[in-house]
């Protein structure tokens, strides 16, 4: 399935075609996500602070505040991985291990596009 050329070795356009496509559409659901996740945060509404709000209201605020930060993070970081995958693809890198520069397998980019790690690369990252 993989070519190998004078660049080294590479997916052919065919392939990478609907990956390509595949993940401009999750990039637009992902910041779509937290475009909304930002516009529930409670901080965002400025009239909180002028009011005189119940110590329950003030933790609930409190509490949703922190769910849409820990969210939001999550977001920006597969945000992040997704345009990642979608420069690897324009520069021919888009299945190449980022460390040991081995193909990486195609049911590891199957299940997850945005990988820019081996299997045996992203275990011992994690240790």
């Amino acid at each position: 399935m993989a070519k190998a050329t004078k660049k080294g070795i590479r997916y052919p356009w065919e392939v990478l075609e609907p990956v390509r496509k595949y993940l401009g559409e999750r990039l637009t659901v992902l910041e779509k996500r937290k475009k909304d996740v930002v516009e529930a945060d409670p901080f965002k509404d400025q009239s909180r602070l002028n009011d005189n709000a119940a110590m329950d209201t003030d933790a609930a605020e409190q509490v949703g505040h922190m769910q849409s930060s820990a969210f939001k993070k999550t977001l920006d970081r597969s945000i992040i991985q997704v345009r990642k995958a979608m420069s690897r693809i324009k520069f021919g890198k888009y299945g190449v291990c980022e460390k040991c520069g081995k193909m990486i397998d195609t049911d590891r980019l199957m299940v997850m596009p945005e990988a820019t790690l081996c299997v045996d690369c992203e275990k011992r990252r994690e240790k």
